[in-house]
Formats: C-alpha cells, structure tokens, sequence
C-alpha cells in the first residue's frame, strides 16, 4: 500500500505591509515543493483578512489583488476540521505559513494553531511575538549577555505628549547617525536614518505611525562609518545549526524596503556569500546566531542580523546583534535558502526539512501535560 501524503496548507497573503512578499514566498515554495512526497493546498488571506482557499487563493497569488478573490470561501472550517478529525483528510496535516509580519511572524496566528493542535512549520507563540517585537527581541538578548548597540525605546504616546523630552531622553542616551523604527514591523518599512535633529521628528512620526512603539538605535560606528550588513540563517529546534554568514552590500545608504525589493539591475542590492570574513569572524558570528535563535526560543527557522564597524587603530572590529526574523523572505533568490544553498542545503531539501522539523516539535508537545 502506499504511503499517504502528508497534506501540506500553504499559508499566504495576510493584511500586513508585507503582503506581496509573502505571496512572492509561497509562489516560489508551491513551484519548489515535491508534489510526489506531499497534497498541497493553497490557502491565501486577502489584504482585508479574509481567508481563501483552493481557486480562490490560487487567483490571489496570481492577481496580487484581494478584490480578484473576494468571492472566495472561509478556509476557518477547514482548520477546525482538520484540529477535529486530524489525519481524516477533511483539512490539512500540517500549516506552513508563509507570512511575514503583522499578524504572520508575531504569534497571532501561532496561537491559532496551537488552539486548533496542528503542526506548523517556524517558531511558537512566544519566539515568533518576541522575534517581531523589537524592543522585547532586545531584552532578551541583552538578558543572554549579546552584544548589541545602544537604543531607546518611547510610546507613541509618549511622543505626542512631550516631544521635546523625548527628543532630551534620545539626545541624552545615543549619538546621531540614529535609527528609527518601528518595534513590530518587518522588511525594513518605516525606518529611517536621522543625521542630526532636523531630521528627527520627521522619522519619529514616521514610525508612530506604524506602531505604538518606537525603537531608536544609535548608529554602529558613529558619524561616517557604513557598517557591514552580516546575516546567518539558523535552522533545527533544540539543537539549532547556523549557515555560512552572507554580506548584503546595500544599494541605498542602507538596506530598507526599496533596496530590499524595488530597485533591480544595477541599482540592486547585492549578496555575498559566503562573506569575506576570518575565520575567528565567522566562527564568532555563527555562534552568536544560535545563541540569537536560543534566546528568543525559536524553532524551525530564523535568520539573523548583525552590522560590523571596522576595525580602527584603537580597536578590532566592532560586531553587533542586529535583529532576528523568525519567517525571513522565502523566495528562491531571498537571502535564507541563498545562505543555506551555499551551506548544502539546496531549495527543495530545505523546505522538506522545515516540514520534518514542524512535524518532530508537534510530536514533542504531546508529551506535554495539560492538565492534571
């Protein structure tokens, strides 16, 4: 008798900012994945919410447009049938949600799989809202002893009550260049480099407006220094592996949104990897990564960020922990297949891989208690 399919929900869309990056992931996983070894089905959620599936997801992909698919059906059944009935072929065996940011990577819809108790493919309710939240991501690293560079967090509300102290408490903390940043958001949106203070504000609204709460980072290596931009993907659970390291040598003055997927021939960002590094480098890094990984408790897969000031007469060069994305880009060309290409690990295998470690984190919890 054959064995049966794992049935495989691709999960895409959403209503953050990064939608049509996730639709651009799930294209390049659909078109990768093996069909012989898994039943896919394509599950979208429309910029409005709205959840979608079979051909009306499949428009969605193609259209980029949630007004294509609005006539689509509610997918909610099936999620509760197949947390019901697991394995009955009424809903699906496992969830690889391909969304990134809001509502995506930040727990939410985390906590609706482990409600429903299906396997998914990333980290749990508290790395995936730990790795989305910028200020929180910070404590726990600072908590694991990482290096990272001076910030200050402010509310929004904060902001818009007594701007002139929250620039004193900037201005008394860090040095300019700063940057400032949305704490729950991802590919780089809403952030700016402020030079001085005429610029300050201007970035302060910017971010506010995408989050109530702001993070603002003094700039690695001060005034006339362009750090370089280092990430390293991880993948496993309890025993996580880090990748060779990659250099992103941005195409603007650093690597936002538009660097990241708007500019194309040759004012597009380029990719190094593996990254002119010494060894020591390297091998500091890579630890450093896991350790990044460890802190937040992620599972699955995350990449991780790290700027690097050069070395000065005084000192050696200068490397701090950046950031940690728990669902990073995952088209074919995105840096964490690219990272993991050059690691061994090709495109196909990878996302087999991910599925095998949904799967054996799914299986450990149900040695979990309960209840008494």
């Amino acid at each position: 008798m054959a064995k049966k399919k794992l049935r495989v929900g691709i999960l895409f869309g959403g209503k953050s900012g990064e939608h049509e990056i996730s639709l651009r992931s799930a294209r390049s996983i659909l078109k990768a994945i093996d069909r012989k070894k898994y039943d896919v089905i394509e599950l979208g959620i429309t910029k409005q919410g709205r959840w979608l599936q079979s051909g009306a997801a499949q428009g969605l992909l193609q259209s980029e447009s949630a007004e294509v698919a609005a006539t689509g059906e509610d997918t909610g059944l099936t999620i509760a049938a197949a947390a019901a009935e697991p394995g009955t072929g009424a809903g699906v065996d496992i969830v690889f949600p391909v969304l990134h940011g809001t509502f995506g990577e930040d727990g939410t819809i985390q906590g609706l799989f482990e409600l429903a108790d299906i396997p998914y493919v990333g980290s749990g309710v508290l790395g995936s809202s730990a790795g989305m939240d910028k200020d929180a991501m910070k404590r726990m690293f600072f908590a694991a002893g990482l290096p990272l560079t001076p910030h200050v967090t402010l509310l929004r509300s904060e902001w818009k009550t007594d701007t002139k102290k929250c620039i004193r408490t900037i201005e008394k903390g860090l040095k300019y260049p700063v940057f400032v940043k949305p704490a729950n958001l991802g590919s780089s949106v809403g952030i700016s480099k402020v030079k001085s203070r005429g610029e300050l504000a201007a970035a302060m609204d910017l971010a506010a407006s995408f989050d109530r709460k702001i993070v603002i980072e003094e700039g690695v290596g001060g005034p006339g220094v362009k750090p370089r931009e280092l990430e390293v993907a991880v993948l496993g659970n309890d025993a996580p592996e880090a990748s060779v390291v990659g250099e992103i040598i941005p195409a603007k003055e650093f690597y936002d949104y538009e660097a990241k997927y708007e500019l194309n021939g040759a004012d597009e960002s380029v990719s190094v990897i593996p990254a002119k590094l010494t060894k020591a480098e390297e091998k500091k890094i890579r630890a450093m990564a896991i350790e990044a990984f460890r802190a937040c408790d992620c599972a699955g897969l995350a990449r991780v960020d790290f700027l690097m000031a050069p070395a000065t007469k005084s000192k050696p060069p200068q490397i701090v922990l950046n950031e940690i994305n728990t669902m990073p880009g995952f088209t074919s060309i995105s840096m964490y297949p690219k990272l993991w290409e050059a690691s061994g690990f090709p495109y196909r295998k990878l996302i087999d891989r991910l599925i095998e470690l949904a799967m054996a984190r799914h299986a450990e919890k149900q040695q979990t208690h309960f209840s008494r």
